[in-house]
């Protein structure tokens, strides 16, 4: 038997009020998939699902201390121009986010902004010119 391919299929967010997390997610734009599924929030969100779940209850299945982070991660999303990260900023800040960084120019060429939603959860907004995205908007990392 072989190893496993390994992708990241499903990433999942523990959050404090899952009413309020779909209901964020929703006003960013992501389309809500199972929406019959009881007590979590799953999304459409590229080539990977986005889902929001009770942090308590994945804390739980986890077999971990609520609350007690053993690592900080970011969450991004790519756009196609500067203009659309200043957009998808806009966007994040209506539907209920914190501005963390408005979109500024790095030193490697590409333009980021970073907001947090209502759970904490840290998003960078970023436009790399050296990563375009497909038509179906997945980023292209080069060889």
């Amino acid at each position: 038997m072989s190893a496993p391919k390994a992708v990241l299929s499903l990433v999942t967010l523990g959050v404090g009020d899952l009413a309020r997390s779909i209901a964020f997610y929703e006003r960013l734009g992501f389309r809500r998939r199972a929406v019959s599924a009881e007590g979590v929030g799953f999304f459409e969100a590229g080539a990977v699902t986005l889902a929001v779940y009770p942090a308590a209850e994945l804390a739980k299945d986890a077999e971990l201390v609520v609350g007690r982070a053993t690592t900080a991660v970011s969450l991004a999303w790519n756009c196609a121009s500067p203009d659309e990260v200043d957009a998808a900023l806009a966007l994040a800040a209506e539907a209920g986010a914190v501005i963390r960084r408005r979109g500024h120019k790095t030193s490697w060429g590409g333009y980021i902004g970073y907001f947090t939603d209502p759970d904490g959860h840290l998003w960078e907004i970023a436009h790399n010119p050296g990563f375009p995205l497909d038509g179906e908007g997945r980023l292209t990392v080069p060889d």
